[in-house]
C-alpha cells in the first residue's frame, strides 16, 4: 500500500490510524450532557442498593465513613456526636428530603401518639387539597396520594384495627409503591404551596435558576427524583404547618477557628400556636424533625 507521496505504508499502520481517528471523532461527539448522564445512570444503579429507609444506627458510623476524608468534617461530626445518638439514612435517588420527612414525622406521632397534632394536620391537609384544586389542578391527579397519607397517619395510632408497630412502619417505608405515593403526596403540597404564594417564592426561585414559579413546580418539585433545597422545605413546613430543623455537614470553617455545625429551623408561620404564650413569651417550640444534609443529601438524626 502506498501513501498519497508513493511511499509504501504497512496496512497494520493504517488500519490503527483509522481506528484511532474514529474513537478521536467518538470522544469529541460525546458531550458533557452524555456524560452526566452516564454518571446519573451509575449513580442510580448504586442507589438502587440502598433502602428507600435504613435501619436507625449509631452516629458514630458517620466518622467511620469518613475516616480518611476531610479534617474538618471528621471534627464536625465529633460536635455531632455530643448532641445527637443516631442517623436513619435514605436512599439517594433525588427524593431524600421528602423520603426522610415522611418517615420522621409517621414516626413522631407513632411514637407521641399526639392525636391534637393528627387532628391539626389533617386540617391542613384539607387546606393543601382546596389549593389545588383552586390552581386549576385535576383532582384525579392527586387525591390517591393524599387519601394513603392520611391512611397512614391514621395507622400509626394504636388500638386501632389498622394500627402498626414500627416495625411495620419501617417496612412500609420500604414498600416502593406505599412510600413513592406518600413521597408523591409531599410534592404535590409544595408544590400548591409555592404557586399559591408565588410572589414571595419567586425570588429564591429566581436566586436558583432563570425559570418562572410554574415551570420550576412542574420540572423541580412535582417530578420523582428532583433533588430538593430551601424552597421545597420552607414551602412543605408552610403548607403542614410542620417546623423542621436542617442540620449541615460540610467543609465551612469559621474565622475565629472554632468548628461549629451550623444549623436552620424552618418555622412555619402558619403556625400561631407555635408560640409560647403561657408566660408571656416570645419562644418558638423547637421542631421535632431533625434531618442532617450533606451536599446533595438528606438523613434523619436523633437527638440524645
Amino acid at each position: 500500500m502506498q501513501n498519497q507521496e508513493g511511499n509504501a505504508v504497512d496496512a497494520d499502520t493504517v488500519t490503527l490510524t483509522s481506528i484511532q481517528t474514529s474513537e478521536i471523532d467518538e470522544w469529541e461527539n460525546f458531550k458533557d450532557d452524555d456524560i452526566m448522564l452516564q454518571q446519573s445512570a451509575i449513580q442510580a444503579e448504586e442507589a438502587e442498593k440502598i433502602p428507600f429507609v435504613g435501619d436507625k444506627e449509631p452516629l458514630s458510623s458517620l466518622a467511620v465513613e469518613y475516616k480518611s476524608g476531610n479534617a474538618i468534617l471528621l471534627e464536625k461530626i465529633e460536635v455531632l456526636i455530643k448532641q445527637y445518638a443516631a442517623i436513619r439514612r435514605t436512599r439517594g435517588d433525588g427524593n431524600c428530603f421528602f423520603r426522610s420527612f415522611m418517615f420522621a414525622y409517621l414516626e413522631h406521632i407513632l411514637e407521641s401518639q399526639d392525636r391534637a397534632e393528627a387532628d391539626r394536620i389533617t386540617v391542613s391537609v384539607e387546606q393543601c387539597r382546596k389549593t389545588l384544586l383552586s390552581l386549576g389542578f385535576a383532582e384525579f391527579t392527586f387525591e390517591d396520594f393524599f387519601a394513603l397519607f392520611l391512611e397512614q397517619l391514621e395507622n400509626v395510632f394504636q388500638g386501632s384495627e389498622g394500627s402498626i408497630s414500627h416495625d411495620e412502619l419501617v417496612q412500609r417505608s420500604r414498600e416502593q409503591s406505599l412510600s413513592d405515593y406518600v413521597v408523591m403526596f409531599f410534592r404535590f403540597v409544595a408544590s400548591g404551596e409555592i404557586r399559591k404564594r408565588s410572589e414571595f417564592y419567586e425570588p429564591f426561585i429566581q436566586g436558583l435558576t432563570n425559570t418562572s414559579v410554574e415551570q420550576f413546580c412542574k420540572s423541580m418539585v412535582e417530578p420523582m427524583g428532583e433533588e430538593s433545597d430551601h424552597v421545597h422545605i420552607t414551602a412543605l413546613s408552610e403548607a403542614l404547618g410542620v417546623p423542621i430543623r436542617v442540620v449541615y455537614l460540610d467543609r465551612s470553617s469559621c474565622d475565629n477557628g472554632n468548628v461549629i455545625v451550623n444549623h436552620h429551623d424552618f418555622i412555619p408561620s402558619t403556625r400561631g400556636d407555635l408560640t409560647n404564650g403561657n408566660d408571656g413569651g416570645s419562644e418558638t417550640l423547637k421542631p421535632f424533625i431533625t434531618m442532617l444534609y450533606r451536599p446533595g443529601h438528606y438523613d434523619i438524626l436523633y437527638h440524645k
